[in-house]
């Protein structure tokens, strides 16, 4: 029965990622298939094609994406991407959805933001228990009255398995360890909930203390 048992877990460890994957990619492919709908009846693939083809949608999704940048990525497309903008919050009730939603998306996607850049160590909930945040910024508006952007970060602090549900807090800068490891390897740290350690961690280095925080 013990081996039985061995046998059985080390299929689940084989298995399970490989179904996971392959049922995530499946969902992906078609809820892209689905952006297919905006085209005539006429020029549905399927309909000259005769048969359904799996990904077409992915392809027709990523077309779209790269001829709206190459768009607004020139002097004219610009003009017209303002323009649709300015209509936009112009709009009563859009105007509120759409600017929040644009501020954390230009914030997230943008070169130029500073947004999930960096993954830092500090104590949460409370001292003495540390977990991995990722710096989004500094405080701003009235915040800044009363925290110096100069001593304190904004930090989101996910949770885990599921990182797009956490905290943000406002913690000093001096409280907060840059970590070496990318953001990528310190969000694949949190959702396996500590148990794939990224490749450049060497050793088990201790735990810094308040005062030995390197400053970012």
């Amino acid at each position: 029965m013990n081996a039985v048992r061995k046998w059985l877990l080390a299929g689940l460890l084989v298995l399970a990622p490989l179904i996971i994957t392959l049922w995530v990619l499946e969902w992906v492919v078609s809820t892209l298939d689905q952006t297919l709908q905006v085209l005539p009846a006429a020029w549905q693939p399927e309909r000259w094609l005769g048969v359904k083809v799996p990904g077409l949608g992915v392809l027709f999704a990523l077309g779209v994406l790269l001829s709206i940048g190459a768009l607004a990525s020139n002097i004219i497309g610009n003009k017209l991407v303002n323009w649709w903008h300015a209509l936009l919050h112009r709009i009563p009730v859009v105007r509120s959805i759409y600017s929040g939603v644009k501020q954390v998306s230009d914030t997230l996607f943008s070169e130029k933001g500073n947004a999930f850049r960096k993954a830092v160590l500090l104590q949460w909930p409370r001292e003495g228990l540390w977990t991995i945040g990722f710096v989004t910024g500094a405080p701003g508006g009235d915040v800044a009255q009363y925290l110096n952007p100069q001593d304190f970060v904004s930090v989101y602090v996910p949770t885990t398995p599921n990182p797009t549900g956490g905290y943000f807090v406002m913690a000093r800068r001096s409280d907060c360890v840059e970590l070496a490891m990318s953001v990528d390897e310190a969000l694949t740290y949190v959702i396996s909930m500590g148990v794939i350690v990224p490749s450049g961690a060497k050793g088990t280095p201790s735990v810094p203390s308040a005062s030995e925080s390197a400053r970012i």
